[in-house]
């Protein structure tokens, strides 16, 4: 399994808002690999998987997010926490923003 780390601690969950920084490391190489998958058209901007996760837990901070490759097929890995302190793990398929899998623990 390939990993490659996009953002750390990338949002506050602010009054239900979701806020996203801008990338951990602009121009460094595992950046410029993501931005040659996007300009591919082989993974969707984090934006609308990030949208796609709001809709999923509206009340969850995000904690982190990945973007991974599994026999072949990119993921973003989006770690979630909400008010309770129960951790949400979600995967979507970075090519077609489907919610593939996710993972609970309390």
């Amino acid at each position: 399994m390939s990993r490659f780390p996009i953002y750390l601690l990338l949002a506050v969950l602010t009054g239900g808002a979701l806020l996203t920084a801008a990338l951990a490391e602009p121009g460094g190489e595992e950046t410029g690999h993501v931005r040659e998958l996007r300009k591919a058209g082989k993974i969707l901007p984090l934006e609308q998987i990030l949208a796609r996760a709001r809709k999923h837990f509206p009340d969850s901070r995000m904690v982190e997010v990945e973007l991974q490759k599994r026999e072949g097929l990119h993921l973003y890995e989006v770690e979630l926490i909400d008010s309770g302190g129960t951790f949400r793990e979600l995967y979507f398929n970075a090519e077609t923003g489907a919610l593939r899998s996710s993972e609970t623990e309390d």
